[in-house]
């Protein structure tokens, strides 16, 4: 399979100024036709003809399949940004340079990088310590109206950990290699997102626009460890009230077809530890009502629950994973010597509970799997979330009206979908501000946490273009009910 941007008007010599026409295809499945110029990418030094983009070959995700097209020089650009590359892209792989990996993540270097931007910008930056060590970055481009509530662009600053032996390049290089593909930590989750935001931002304020509602750029830590030390405390402080958001976007997922995902809700995080206490004895002895065999019982009870909702989303081919609740055992303790029966033994799994599940009846059932395993078994919740909100996706809400119009005024389609994991939205949505994740990433596989995540650098340019629709958009949504 090949993923391909072709321009064809560019090997014929396109006339200048007219729009080429960028084509991320992967086969048949995917055979989106963007239009590029004057409203489009904000053009680069260099890889012009005629004034207009050259050639560029996108090739398949998977490593070393597909042939090599025409390249432009920037996507013929290796490790190091050299001339021709366009400024977006090397801002893109500055930032992914930066070591924001848990469980150590470099966020002094992060916050000093973002003060450069904001000043370039032209934009003021306020720092929020929430915890010792812990900032949450904000840039704000200030409306004509201040009466109305704010746009509220939010991503996180920090990584997660990698195997980096499992890599094909340093994931902390931001290595390019010759078909355009970026490969570092990141990539995907979600430094992207944050560069297209300030690279929207640029290209806007450049353009001499002005919108009447207020955007305010948040760059938070902590949310690969869930938040709590981040986006959670945020939302409580008196500078998060300040802010005023009436809306937010935030990070969503790649999608491997043409369409371009957005998620309006998530799954609520359990993760519930299963403890069972049992007859300790010989490890020689038929020893009757062990911790084990309870556990057992527990264990088989979650897992035929796990298979029913599996069999659930197979057999329905309108469902995506998101919409069902999923369950995995991830961790199990108990004993001390291979001949010693132990007294207790406990078992750990992750719940994603469904958006519309009652959340006070499966708890319910989780007791009454427990207590039918016997006595001496219990649980107990190491997270716990029950403030599921869902995001209005109706044609009549008016932001939905101006996120979804763009995309049918640029002719892209949107998948809506229930985030199957979970998101700093859920605490901007627990507080009463509506939110949509996305990622602007068509035709491309899903690689966050993955070895080799990569992102390629048409399809992160394409994001910023995205944004830059979006933006005023939303920006310019008039004043709702509440606010007049």
């Amino acid at each position: 399979m090949e993923l391909k941007t072709h321009f064809p008007e560019a090997e014929a010599g396109a006339e200048p100024g007219k729009a080429l026409e960028f084509r991320p295809a992967r086969d048949a499945e995917c055979p989106a036709r963007f239009p590029l110029g004057a409203n489009a990418l904000t053009p680069w030094s260099g890889g012009t003809v005629n004034g207009a983009a050259a050639a560029l070959s996108v090739p398949s995700a998977d490593l070393g399949s597909g042939s090599q097209g025409p390249l432009t020089p920037r996507s013929a650009m290796a490790s190091e940004g050299l001339e021709g590359e366009h400024p977006s892209v090397t801002l893109f792989r500055q930032y992914l340079r930066i070591r924001t990996v848990q469980p150590e993540p470099d966020y002094g270097a992060a916050v000093a990088f973002l003060e450069k931007r904001a000043h370039q910008l032209g934009l003021s930056c306020q720092k929020v310590e929430v915890a010792p060590g812990r900032v949450v970055t904000v840039l704000t481009w200030p409306g004509t109206n201040p009466r109305l509530s704010s746009l509220l662009l939010n991503s996180h600053t920090d990584v997660v950990p990698v195997f980096k032996e499992h890599w094909s390049h340093d994931p902390f290089e931001a290595f390019k290699d010759a078909e355009g593909y970026i490969y570092a930590r990141g990539t995907q989750d979600m430094k992207c997102v944050s560069i297209q935001y300030l690279e929207a931002v640029r290209r806007l304020k450049a353009e001499g626009h002005h919108f009447p509602r207020t955007i305010h750029m948040t760059f938070v830590p902590d949310e690969e460890v869930g938040g709590h030390q981040g986006m959670e405390l945020f939302v409580q402080r008196p500078e998060f009230q300040a802010l005023r958001a009436g809306f937010a976007l935030d990070e969503g997922l790649a999608n491997p077809a043409d369409a371009f995902t957005v998620f309006y809700s998530e799954r609520s995080p359990w993760w519930v530890r299963v403890t069972s206490i049992g007859k300790p004895g010989h490890g020689s002895r038929f020893i009757e009502d062990t911790a084990a065999e309870k556990l057992h019982k527990v264990v088989s009870s979650i897992l035929a629950f796990r298979e029913k909702e599996r069999q659930r989303l197979q057999s329905n081919p309108h469902l995506k994973e998101g919409a069902v609740t999923s369950v995995n055992l991830t961790k199990l303790e108990g004993g001390v010597a291979c001949n010693v029966v132990p007294a207790t033994m406990s078992a750990s799994f992750d719940f994603r509970v469904a958006p519309d599940v009652d959340l006070k009846a499966f708890e319910e059932q989780l007791q009454g799997w427990c207590q039918a395993a016997g006595e001496g078994v219990t649980f107990e919740f190491i997270q716990k979330w029950t403030e599921s909100r869902v995001t209005s996706t109706n044609d009549s809400d008016p932001w939905w009206a101006a996120f979804s119009g763009v995309f049918k005024d640029m002719n892209l389609t949107l998948e809506p979908e229930i985030f199957p994991a979970a998101t700093d939205s859920r605490y901007l949505r627990a507080v009463g501000v509506p939110a949509l994740g996305f990622s602007p990433m068509n035709c491309t596989p899903v690689l966050l946490h993955d070895h080799d995540e990569r992102l390629h650098e048409a399809v992160f340019l394409r994001g910023v273009d995205i944004y830059t629709r979006l933006l005023p958009a939303l920006a310019s949504v008039p004043a709702l009910p509440s606010e007049s």
